[in-house]
């Protein structure tokens, strides 16, 4: 942002591989899991834009991942 421009931010911390498998990984689960899709069509109807709503997808997803690893247990749709 500078004075009354409003532009958009990249995210650029953190792993770039883990980051982009992730972003790609929730594109996945909005188009297969009716959970998620779900949770995709929430954020979007706060007005978030399409690409915040994935992102908040991908840290729900890793949310979700690192859930199933602390109790070794598979996913479930």
């Amino acid at each position: 942002d500078s004075g009354r421009r409003r532009g958009q931010r990249m995210i650029r911390g953190g792993r770039r591989r883990v980051r982009k498998a992730l972003y790609m990984a929730a594109l996945a689960a909005i188009r297969t899991s009716a959970r998620f899709k779900t949770f995709y069509d929430a954020v979007r109807a706060r007005s978030a834009a399409a690409k915040v709503a994935i992102i908040a997808v991908a840290r729900k997803l890793l949310t979700v991942l690192n859930a199933m690893l602390k109790t070794d247990t598979a996913f479930q749709a």
